[in-house]
């Protein structure tokens, strides 16, 4: 059995909001104010004593000046122009096709406003995936914030982009051959073009660790060439160099799929009852997600698998300690944390879709990937009821809606006037 290793906790940096960024607070007025100017209302008759030298000085109290109020961030400003059920839809990342929105997607976009959308199945070149990514900015954007646009950009088979315009990227057991100087380098250029075509979020790098004993059998990553390495230290290296390099196009990335998929047999995207029976609190294995976060990754997706050593009653997706314990606590992870798909996923088929929303946000989640664009507005039906019934899920709710609007912000996806 593996021995459990302690990770060292990572303190996320601190995001100001665009209200807060170098501005100091307005001055109070520097004149005395009007009503303690004293009065000429005096008779108009001469001074009898010519000795006396008339003065201006007003009366010995002090006059006391305003204090000060300091207007309210960015981030503040939206949150009280967002309604609840606006609030809510900043959590859901609703799937469209990968060419653009069908009639009725764009239907659900642009009714829900969703706060993020992926893209579903493949892609068109870069130029009309810029011009699908405006159509999705025209439909999502509600009071200055504009949606995060997300695409699977690994490389090898799981490449959504890849049309004209787009590198062909190649699968993670190549990458991980490179230097990290090579790596980071190419990620860049991939990024760039992200960027070009309106894409804003790379849901990757997978820092999931395949024991080479296990590759052939592990469905979701080994059998499909996503993991950088068969060791934490080989991982750590690829997902390292990846965030860097992603960071330095200004796109954002998701470490996935935490507490890791290398260990387990099927995909939850086609399975149900999918369990790790060995990956502990602490583990070894755990060090990719680490420095992941150290290199500045943007977001922390969390796997859909039951870990029996960790919360062998709930998904990691459904279970805070994962979550606040884990993710949170022991990476010290401040940003934002987002699923793998809970939409059309066959392991959670058997949770009622509005419950997938509550269930990951109340256990300290934020951002819910929902691959059947149909399920949003029971998503959001779902949290808005809940935040209006329950206070503290409605502050867990509240603080989540800030995480992702300081992710937008920092992005340039939020406009304040």
């Amino acid at each position: 059995m593996r021995r459990p290793v302690a990770l060292i906790a990572l303190t996320a940096l601190a995001v100001s909001g665009c209200g807060d960024s170098g501005s100091e607070p307005t001055a109070g007025p520097s004149t005395v104010p009007s009503s303690s100017v004293p009065t000429t209302d005096e008779p108009s008759s001469p001074v009898t004593t010519p000795t006396e030298t008339p003065t201006d000085t007003p009366s010995a109290t002090p006059t006391r000046k305003p204090t000060p109020t300091k207007a309210p961030s960015c981030i503040d400003q939206k949150l009280q122009a967002l309604t609840l059920r606006q609030q809510a839809a900043q959590l859901i990342m609703t799937g469209i096709d990968g060419r653009g929105m069908t009639s009725a997607q764009r239907a659900v976009v642009q009714q829900e406003k969703s706060g993020s959308v992926f893209l579903v199945g493949n892609g068109g070149s870069l130029s009309s995936t810029r011009t699908a990514m405006a159509a999705v900015n025209a439909a999502a954007t509600v009071h200055g914030v504009r949606p995060l646009i997300a695409a699977d950009q690994e490389g090898g088979q799981i490449q959504r982009l890849k049309g004209a315009g787009f590198d062909r990227i190649p699968a993670a057991t190549v990458q991980g051959t490179w230097s990290s100087a090579k790596l980071t380098a190419e990620a860049q250029q991939w990024g760039r073009q992200l960027k070009q075509a309106g894409v804003s979020v790379d849901l990757a790098p997978v820092a999931d660790v395949v024991p080479s004993s296990l590759k052939s059998q592990n469905a979701p990553i080994g059998e499909l060439d996503r993991e950088y390495g068969d060791t934490p230290e080989e991982a750590a290296q690829g997902v390292r160099a990846f965030v860097q390099g992603m960071r330095n196009a200004g796109v954002a990335t998701s470490v996935k799929h935490f507490p890791g998929l290398g260990r387990v047999r099927g995909n939850t995207d086609f399975s149900s009852g999918v369990v790790d029976n060995v990956t502990v609190r602490g583990d070894a294995d755990l060090r990719p997600f680490a420095e992941g976060i150290a290199a500045g990754t943007s977001m922390v997706m969390i796997s859909t698998v039951t870990y029996t050593k960790i919360d062998p009653k709930n998904r990691a997706v459904f279970s805070p300690t994962v979550i606040e314990g884990m993710v949170r606590g022991d990476l010290g992870w401040r940003g934002v944390v987002i699923t793998d798909d809970v939409g059309a996923a066959a392991e959670v088929a058997s949770v009622p879709a509005g419950d997938r929303a509550t269930r990951f946000v109340a256990a300290g989640g934020d951002i819910v990937i929902n691959a059947r664009a149909g399920l949003t507005a029971t998503m959001v039906d779902a949290l808005v009821a809940k935040a209006e019934e329950d206070k503290s899920f409605a502050a867990k709710l509240t603080s989540s809606v800030r995480r992702v609007l300081t992710l937008k912000q920092d992005h340039g996806l939020v406009s304040c006037g």
